[in-house]
């Protein structure tokens, strides 16, 4: 751009030489036609000036060819000079000119790219505040300023005021009062100022926080990028420690050989055992008890060093501040009750392990596995199986040959007392891995002989071998102490006392809680590298053994455990519940009315109609059909029409479940839980209450019409009456079957026979056959004559009956006669509705029990109409809540879902899972071990 720059201002300054020297040589021209003086040579003058004259005279002749040389005139010095200021003055112009337009350029260049280079200030839009908060901000800091001219204006006037009283001398006591009224004013304004200063400044910051903030959120929804939770680093002992979590959930029946590396506490009871273990948690974690047992379960500690002194259970979110009283209180309440829910059946002591992580300043990193102390004898509130059950528990802990065995013995009892050492002896004979731990040693400085206790720390008194012998001190036998206090004391008994520190008994290092703890961990740490490479192959040898065992097996499915299943059999239920809302209102209905007629044809047939049929007058019918259908709907109609949509809505589920079950993809291993679950659902579900009370009002409005309004109507009313009677009729030649036993082809093609009674109730049904003959419209009962007429008919038969076994046989032969008379009335209305219309109650046939069956039929309609709203709005709801809730409890309980989901593909998937998860687990915490390294 420079060179354009400059190539352009060579041109533009050569033209606008020539242009110059042109004009000045018209002038020069000019001036030599009005002279006559010609010129004459100069004799003495420099070369450069000869020379110049010599180029000006060859101008001269080029530019006038016709005339000649001609002297130039006198003139010519003024002529070039106004050529040179021209030359300079448009040589400046366009210098400032092209300069001008390249600068510019450039600058607009320069301007562009910064522009450019700035960031998007956009934000500020959505994050400076608006509308009434920004008018709120502008009029805070428009009051600010007119507070500061205010004080301003005052200042001023006082300050006129010190310079007019000074002037004028005036020293007046007016005067100096009125002076420091100015000045206690001036320093009440100051306050203000200040006060309003720091108040808005405090807004400022306030805003200033927010407009961070969102800007923050803006530039997280600019670039569209999900803010994710950095993951924690676990430390090496926290991983370990999940790993032999992992292990004890999945080896709780001590099946599987796990050898995993452990501290663990062994020692009898009360021997300090658990003090040791607070010693170096540096905390006192543990309930007390005076002589009582405490530790009923194995209580697998974490030690892990951190910048607070907190616990955790590993179930819990909880932390407990060690530091802290009253969470230390709780922490061991907590303790305690976790050990006695894990204390079932009537025992004592229990496998299941609670686990907890302690982490806090200087601790050192391991895994310690307090168990409870060994007895010799037991109490009349243990289990009988206490004692063995603690050796047995004691013996599979130790057993672990990578386990190092911490051995506490009480130094405060003899020695010979001790039952720890000899179990300890027969698991570690050699002590490769056991640490001897003499406990109570300050009761033993006093009580003991110095050179016993120097054979016990010296490993020559018992015949058990170790690694280690340290002596500590856990306490002054005071519950109130906190462990500074203990610790503090330990140290300063060692210091002062004479056995341990005059006579050199032991070594510096074989005493105090923090030499132990040391030990503890290094050899802990040892241990753990030295052996965690041969598990970790282990289990990738289990794993790759079960993998082929399932591909074997199930080689198409995918490994699913019990909460996986669990989750699909959810879903599949919870998607059955939706189903209920698609099926059509004319099924709903159709079950419904199915059901309540179900539920309510007993009671109609026995209670309504038979007596109010029986009666023998039309008129006495309908009355006592009106009484009748009244009491029902106001006391038993609503609650059996409920009971009957309950019991429809629970047949249409079980129904989809069922036919659920014959798709493609159906999976049986479901199928217990499904039903496991709708059982309970449908047993916790009630309809709601307000429905009976809906469903009265409804009812006995249907019932009060009783005139049948067409055709139709009429058509249907006869059909339901026909197919009700017909029913009815069925049932009751069953009874007569039963009761009168096979006809005579039967038991020919059969080889049936009749029995002694059946043949007295044919013998009976013969006699009243010959009555309802005589008397087709006979009433339902019989009368004291015609009892005693069949009496003596049967005993000349010589069959002797009662007349109570007389009137059993009537009832079900008069209830068939009556039920016959029934369907043939029924056969004789279908044709009668245009005289029904006409005639009304006073029809020549007599279709009462037509309207009857009519009005019965619509408070079915009416009420299955109504149960089926209820249903679609309410109730497929609230039984989606109640399989819900069912679920969720189902889902929390363990217990539960392995007995519902099992088999072997369910156990061998578990197990699967379970050594896949440990051998992962092992393989991170070995990765991360050979780092550390």
């Amino acid at each position: 751009m420079l060179r354009i720059y400059q190539n352009t201002y060579r041109r533009t300054a050569r033209k606008a030489v020539v242009y110059s020297t042109k004009v000045a040589c018209c002038n020069h021209s000019t001036l030599c036609r009005i002279t006559s003086h010609p010129r004459r040579p100069q004799d003495n003058g420099s070369s450069s000036s000869n020379g110049n004259h010599q180029r000006h005279e060859e101008f001269l002749l080029a530019g006038n060819p016709a005339r000649g040389w001609q002297m130039p005139p006198p003139s010519r010095g003024y002529g070039m000079l106004v050529v040179r200021i021209l030359r300079g003055a448009l040589k400046l112009r366009y210098l400032v000119l092209g300069g001008a337009i390249g600068g510019g350029v450039s600058l607009s260049k320069k301007y562009e790219d910064w522009k450019d280079g700035l960031p998007d200030f956009k934000w500020l839009e959505d994050a400076m505040p608006q509308g009434e908060r920004w008018s709120q901000f502008s009029r805070n800091l428009i009051e600010v300023g007119s507070l500061v001219k205010n004080a301003i204006d005052v200042a001023k006037d006082d300050l006129k005021a010190k310079t007019t009283v000074a002037a004028l001398g005036i020293t007046s006591d007016e005067s100096r009062k009125k002076y420091e009224k100015l000045q206690s004013q001036v320093e009440t304004l100051q306050t203000e100022i200040m006060n309003v200063q720091i108040k808005y400044q405090k807004e400022l910051e306030k805003m200033e926080k927010e407009n961070r903030e969102l800007r923050q959120q803006y530039l997280i929804l600019k670039t569209n990028k999900k803010t994710t939770a950095k993951k924690i680093k676990k430390s090496l002992i926290d991983m370990y420690s999940e790993v032999l979590d992992e292990l004890s959930g999945y080896d709780t029946g001590y099946t599987m050989a796990d050898h995993l590396p452990r501290v663990v506490v062994v020692g009898d009871q009360s021997s300090g055992k658990t003090s040791v273990l607070e010693s170096i948690a540096k905390a006192r974690i543990f309930p007390r008890g005076s002589g009582e047992m405490m530790t009923r379960a194995p209580v697998k500690v974490t030690l892990a060093e951190g910048p607070y002194h907190v616990a955790q259970f590993r179930d819990s979110d909880r932390e407990y501040d060690l530091t802290k009283e009253s969470d230390l209180q709780e922490l061991r309440r907590d303790v305690e009750l976790r050990m006695r829910a894990s204390v079932r059946g009537g025992k004592t002591v229990s496998n299941e392990v609670i686990s907890m992580t302690v982490k806090g300043p200087g601790l050192q990193r391991m895994v310690l596995v307090d168990l409870p102390g060994i007895i010799s004898t037991m109490t009349v509130d243990m289990a009988s199986d206490t004692k063995d059950s603690i050796h047995q528990m004691t013996k599979h802990y130790m057993s672990n040959p990578n386990a190092i065995i911490l051995c506490i013995q009480d130094g405060s009892v003899d020695a010979e007392r001790s039952n720890v050492t000899d179990l300890v002896m027969q698991c570690d004979p050699l002590g490769r891995r056991t640490i001897f731990v003499l406990t109570k040693v300050d009761l033993a400085e006093e009580l003991a002989d110095p050179d016993r206790i120097r054979k016990i720390l010296s490993g020559k008194l018992f015949p058990m071998k170790a690694l280690g012998y340290y002596a500590v001190v856990t306490g002054r036998g005071r519950k109130d102490d906190n462990i500074d206090a203990i610790r503090q004391y330990e140290e300063d008994f060692f210091k002062n006392s004479k056995l341990f520190h005059r006579r050199g008994v032991i070594m510096p290092h074989q005493v105090t809680s923090r030499n132990l703890s040391l030990a503890v961990s290094d050899r802990f740490w040892k241990m753990v590298r030295e052996t965690i490479e041969q598990q970790a192959d282990a289990f990738k040898a289990t794993r790759f053994n079960l993998e082929t065992e399932w591909k074997n097996n199930f080689p198409r499915l995918r490994e699913s455990g019990r909460d996986e299943l669990f989750d699909k059999a959810k879903g599949e239920i919870l998607d059955e519940v939706v189903t209920l809302s698609q099926i059509s209102a004319k099924k709903w209905d159709d079950a419904l009315n199915s059901k309540l007629w179900e539920k309510l044809s007993n009671y109609v047939f026995e209670t309504i109609y038979l007596p109010a049929a029986q009666s023998g007058s039309q008129n006495s019918f309908n009355t006592m059909v009106d009484i009748k259908l009244r009491q029902w709907a106001e006391q038993a109609l609503p609650a059996k029409s409920v009971e009957a949509g309950w019991e429809a809505l629970q047949l249409e589920f079980i129904s989809l479940m069922e036919r659920s079950k014959k798709t493609q993809d159906h999976d049986g291993i479901f199928d217990q839980l499904k039903s496991a679950v709708v059982d309970e659902a449908i047993r916790r579900h009630s309809w709601e209450d307000k429905a009976i009370d809906m469903l009265r009002v409804i009812q006995l409005n249907t019932l009060e019409d009783r005139f049948v309004h067409d055709k139709q109507e009429w058509d249907s009313a006869v059909k339901f009456l026909e197919t009700s009677v017909n029913a009815k009729l069925v049932q009751t030649e069953e009874t007569l079957a039963q009761m009168f036993g096979p006809g005579q082809l039967r038991r020919l093609t059969h080889w049936q026979y009749l029995t002694q009674d059946q043949q007295k109730r044919r013998g009976v049904k013969n006699e009243l056959d010959k009555i309802l003959k005589n008397d087709t419209k006979h009433l339902p009962t019989l009368t004291h004559d015609e009892l005693t007429t069949v009496r003596k008919n049967l005993q000349r038969d010589n069959v002797d009956v009662d007349t109570d076994y007389i009137r059993q046989t009537w009832f079900p032969v008069y209830r068939k006669h009556f039920l016959q008379q029934a369907l043939q009335r029924a056969k004789d209305c279908r044709k009668a509705y245009y005289l029904y219309t006409q005639q009304g109650a006073e029809c020549e046939i007599s279709c009462s029990d037509v309207v009857l069956f009519w009005r019965i039929q619509q408070v079915i309609k009416i009420t299955g109409n109504a149960l089926r709203q209820q249903v679609i709005n309410r109730e497929a709801r609230r039984l989606d809540k109640e399989i819900k809730a069912v679920l969720d409890e189902f889902s929390d309980d363990e217990e539960k879902k392995g007995y519902l989901l099992t088999g072997k593909r369910v156990l061998l998937a578990e197990e699967l899972i379970k050594v896949r998860q440990i051998q992962e687990k092992l393989e991170e915490f070995i990765n991360s071990l050979n780092q550390e390294k």
